[in-house]
């Protein structure tokens, strides 16, 4: 299955990732106009600034979820190796932003932090590559099969 790897070498920390990120899921048809008027969505992805290293942190799509498996409502799950969110099923109790051992499962703001949101590769708001890899002038973020996990 094809995933969101960081070339960490390659990330220069400017985070146009999660502008991207954020635009894709926002709804808005305009990035400026998305931004300025506050509509924009949570990103899904996290640039980590670690002094000369840089990387960018977003869902692994595990093989074995810990999320998926503690979610006490069901509102995580796997389809097509993608974990999945559905919000009308998520409860803000945030056993899965604990439970995941990476960090990648976020508090959304939109709805006032009532639910969690996470990458799910832009399956829902567009064809292709995830927003956050077309974004990446540098192609730090990769969108690739490669070996199992």
């Amino acid at each position: 299955m094809k995933r969101v790897y960081v070339n960490e070498d390659r990330c220069l920390g400017c985070h146009l990732c999660e502008f991207y990120c954020s635009f894709a899921n926002s709804g808005a048809d305009d990035m400026a106009k998305a931004f300025k008027l506050n509509m924009a969505a949570t990103p899904r992805i996290k640039v980590e600034e670690g002094g000369d290293i840089n990387f960018a942190v977003s869902c692994r799509h595990c093989s074995d979820p810990s999320c998926v498996n503690n979610c006490i409502t069901g509102a995580l799950s796997v389809h097509d190796g993608v974990i999945e969110i559905d919000e009308s099923r998520c409860v803000g109790c945030y056993t899965c932003v604990l439970s995941c051992p990476y960090g990648c499962i976020v508090i959304d703001k939109k709805n006032g932090g009532r639910t969690i949101t996470k990458c799910e590769l832009c399956t829902r708001n567009s064809q292709g590559e995830p927003a956050c890899v077309k974004g990446c002038l540098n192609s730090a973020i990769v969108f690739e099969e490669r070996g199992e996990d």
